[in-house]
């Protein structure tokens, strides 16, 4: 159940009642402070201003018409008007009982509405390796996809790969001529991918012989060419078998069968222009198709030109993203469609939105929404880079992770078996690595800090994962586990009630983490409860002699309630946990 929903319905009807213009949110939100309530209603003011009346008194009258015994233990009205709400301590321990022993895990609902979601995001370019900036748009792509999906939605991965256009000219031409010296496996592995990339762009600048069959391969390409195709396919596929490794490594769930590539819009592509042309939303410019759109100024202060077909016929990226979202909307039947892209991409994607919406490809009723990200710094706050100043590459990021994390735990375990500390070495380096990408505001840069990420202190990976490692140490104490345990939940101590009111709260945050795409509300959730945890272990003793055999089981079920959301928690953004540490 999601309170803040339910208290935002039942005191918005109240207020209704009590006088106020219809319409009028309760404004509910969780109180910031113990002393405030679990909850707290901010809507009486706006409407006792439109009413004219003391907002104080206009409190009490929506109290009066509330009928909320069944859940709640005291409503107040403080300040110049706010309603202070407590959940009453059998409710919330009764919540917490239908959570543990639900089929539906943590007694989460699915949507009442399950929608159909594409998802956009990852999206490399052929022939080049991914680099540390992919952390971010497949990090945080993943974590709403596992949320959304969780909550019941249809969701449809989209990895919509940079795999056509004309630098696959030159690529094939490069290709072309490492088969022909001989070099079948570097051809088959292409390890150094960046390095291919460049190489063939340098023969393309230095040698005009190569360069004209380059431009040869490019027409002969969108032609249909089978040679050229074929060609293409294992740049495609070479390029994307590395991604894959990526992926796995990372526990990031794409699959080859989510590849949607540019090359699969290169049909549409003549319909598209010739229907904006006939809708009088594209015109003829010098040879050139072109889009003014006067949401947009040049520096003259005139509405900017969109470039869809240039004047030697050929198309660019916004031609293809158009064709993108007409796919997405007709053949797919999306509901809403979320892309991922840095936030350099914001004005290009308004610009999308703008025109989709305009031409009717994208109807208002679907939700066409971009969540841009912010970059990844050094510790200098520029750009991260190599000493030389070349791009990260992921995988060089992923190795490093790999050999940090195991320092660390042969450090702590020295006398731990190989096998073991290489095994949460593995988990620790990937959780730490990730989870302080997603425990980062989505649109804020962030400093990529080794010593930061790696810490067992403050709100990292490492400190949740021995969070969870410690409870389940409780239950090996006790001698049953997480899943045997049935309580029931009674709440006593003030820690106890504070662990209750959390982990009723994980469905506000899950759904905000699906409505907003913002991760690190899940992980912020996750550290608070974490620590709540952490203040209960203290103070309310499990195992202790002198804990009554009632008070034991209902303090073992609250903690394996932690135990699961937590878990669950992880799995959302990805992350494995880890019984001992």
């Amino acid at each position: 159940m999601n309170i803040q929903h339910y208290l935002n319905s039942v005191i918005s009807e109240a207020m209704a009642k009590a006088g106020a213009p219809s319409g009028l949110p309760a404004a509910v939100k969780p109180s910031s402070k113990p002393q405030f309530g679990d909850y707290q209603a901010n809507g009486i003011m706006g409407a006792a201003k439109k009413l004219g009346i003391n907002p104080r008194e206009l409190a009490q009258k929506v109290i009066a018409e509330l009928s909320l015994d069944h859940m709640v233990e005291k409503l107040e009205v403080a300040g110049p008007g706010f309603i202070n709400i407590w959940l009453s301590d059998a409710w919330l321990a009764k919540q917490a009982d239908a959570a543990l022993s639900s089929d539906r895990l943590l007694n989460v609902e699915r949507a009442d509405q399950p929608q159909r979601i594409v998802v956009d995001y990852s999206a490399p370019n052929v022939a080049k390796e991914m680099h540390i900036g992919h952390i971010r748009c497949n990090c945080i792509g993943d974590a709403v996809v596992r949320s959304l999906e969780f909550l019941g939605h249809n969701v449809i991965r989209a990895n919509h790969i940079g795999d056509w256009g004309t630098q696959f000219g030159m690529l094939i031409a490069h290709l072309e001529e490492v088969l022909q010296a001989g070099n079948e496996q570097q051809a088959e592995e292409l390890e150094h991918l960046e390095s291919f990339y460049r190489a063939s762009k340098k023969h393309f600048d230095e040698n005009p012989e190569f360069a004209q069959r380059a431009r040869e391969y490019v027409v002969k390409l969108q032609q249909g060419d089978e040679w050229c195709l074929s060609m293409w396919k294992k740049l495609v596929d070479i390029t994307m078998s590395q991604n894959q490794k990526a992926y796995d490594r990372m526990n990031i769930s794409l699959t080859p069968k989510d590849t949607m590539g540019e090359s699969m819009y290169n049909s549409m592509l003549p319909e598209v222009v010739q229907s904006l042309k006939d809708q009088g939303i594209a015109v003829e410019d010098e040879g050139a198709c072109i889009i003014r759109l006067e949401e947009f100024k040049n520096k003259e202060g005139e509405p900017l030109g969109i470039i869809i077909q240039k004047s030697d016929g050929g198309y660019l990226y916004t031609t293809t993203d158009i064709a993108a979202a007409k796919y997405r909307v007709e053949t797919l039947k999306a509901d809403r469609i979320l892309i991922f892209t840095d936030t350099r991409q914001s004005q290009h994607m308004q610009q999308l939105f703008a025109i989709t919406r305009k031409a009717g490809i994208v109807p208002e009723q679907i939700g066409f929404e971009h969540h841009p990200f912010g970059m990844v710094l050094g510790k200098d706050g520029k750009p991260f880079k190599t000493r030389s100043g070349e791009t990260v590459k992921l995988m060089d990021v992923l190795d490093e992770a790999d050999e940090r994390a195991l320092s660390m735990v042969q450090e702590r375990e020295p006398s731990m078996p190989l096998d073991e500390q290489q095994k949460i070495a593995s988990v620790l380096a990937m959780a730490s690595v990730k989870y302080a990408e997603l425990s980062k505001h989505r649109l804020t840069d962030y400093i990529f800090d080794w010593d930061a990420m790696l810490s067992f202190e403050g709100n990292t990976a490492p400190y949740l994962l021995y969070a969870f490692s410690r409870i389940q140490s409780v239950f090996r104490k006790s001698g049953i586990s997480t899943e045997s345990v049935q309580g029931p939940i009674v709440i006593e101590a003030p820690q106890e009630r504070a662990l209750a009111v959390q982990l009723a709260q994980f469905i506000e945050v899950l759904e905000s983490v699906a409505r907003e795409a913002l991760p690190h509300l899940l992980c912020s959730y996750m550290y608070q409860l974490a620590g709540t945890f952490m203040s209960f272990y203290e103070h309310c003793p499990i195992n202790k002699e002198g804990v009554s055999e009632e008070t034991k089981q209902s303090r073992l079920a609250l903690s394996a309630l932690v135990s699961k959301t937590l878990s669950q928690g992880l799995d959302l953004l990805g992350i494995e946990t880890l019984d001992r540490m």
